[in-house]
């Protein structure tokens, strides 16, 4: 495993490991740090053959007002043959007047797995702020043996129709995503998904080619992380043949 980040051109972290060790790590200066204007943090990530590797944050990143230049970052992953990676991440949350943006390239090989999640929260509701003005940027692109599987490019301002359109957002402010690229579910997983959409309500879920995608829609990141933990506690048997046992630092 090989993590390098930077914020403009200073590097703040690096992992290095082999495939079931990790030898250094110092996140004290990303999230849950804030993001602030003309900010640019990159991130790379590399997993060598069959190596395995749960990555999370130790809080929320908080994206906060721009008042000029907007702040950006950049992830770019390489999985090798038969590696796996779990990308869960504490949420993101947006403050009124962000210019966050955010561009995701994974690039898969032979038969590297990957699951991904995401939590974005416009605005703090329960202080009374709405995401009444700046934008949110996110693309995000996902590829397999130089086959594009998956791409989703969204832009929305703070005054943007879509924020209370039925076809939007319907007026809520927390969106959360989990996806699954590597082997179908089958029948019975697919079920067991469901059910637990089913359950949290405002979510769903369906196998398209080459992945399995599934949304909920809310006003909390609580409820967010608890759905998307809840279907990774369910289905990581059939995803990856092993028990779900939670990082220590989620219950921090």
């Amino acid at each position: 495993l090989e993590v390098q980040t930077s914020v403009g051109n200073q590097v703040n972290l690096l992992v290095g490991g082999g495939a079931g060790s990790v030898l250094f790590w110092n996140g004290s200066t990303t999230a849950p740090g804030g993001i602030a204007g003309g900010d640019r943090l990159r991130i790379d990530l590399q997993l060598a053959p069959g190596a395995h590797a749960l990555l999370t944050s130790p809080g929320a990143a908080k994206w906060y007002r721009c008042d000029h230049a907007p702040a950006q970052q950049t992830l770019t992953v390489h999985l090798a043959d038969a590696a796996t990676l779990e990308w869960l991440p504490q949420e993101t949350i947006l403050f009124a007047g962000a210019q966050a943006e955010l561009h995701s390239q994974i690039q898969l090989h032979g038969s590297a797995r990957l699951l991904w999640g995401d939590v974005v929260c416009l605005g703090r509701p329960a202080a009374g702020e709405r995401f009444s003005h700046g934008h949110w940027a996110q693309g995000s692109e996902l590829w397999r043996d130089g086959a594009l599987l998956w791409q989703e490019h969204t832009w929305l301002g703070g005054d943007d129709p879509l924020l209370n359109a039925p076809a939007g957002l319907n007026g809520h402010t927390v969106m959360a995503t989990l996806l699954w690229a590597g082997p179908a579910l089958d029948a019975d997983a697919l079920a067991l998904a469901r059910a637990c959409c089913a359950e949290h309500r405002h979510a769903a879920c369906t196998q398209l080619p080459g992945v399995w995608l599934a949304r909920w829609l809310g006003d909390s990141a609580e409820a967010a992380l608890a759905w998307q933990r809840a279907l990774w506690t369910a289905l990581r048997p059939h995803w990856l043949q092993r028990p779900a046992h939670a990082p220590r630092i989620w219950r921090t």
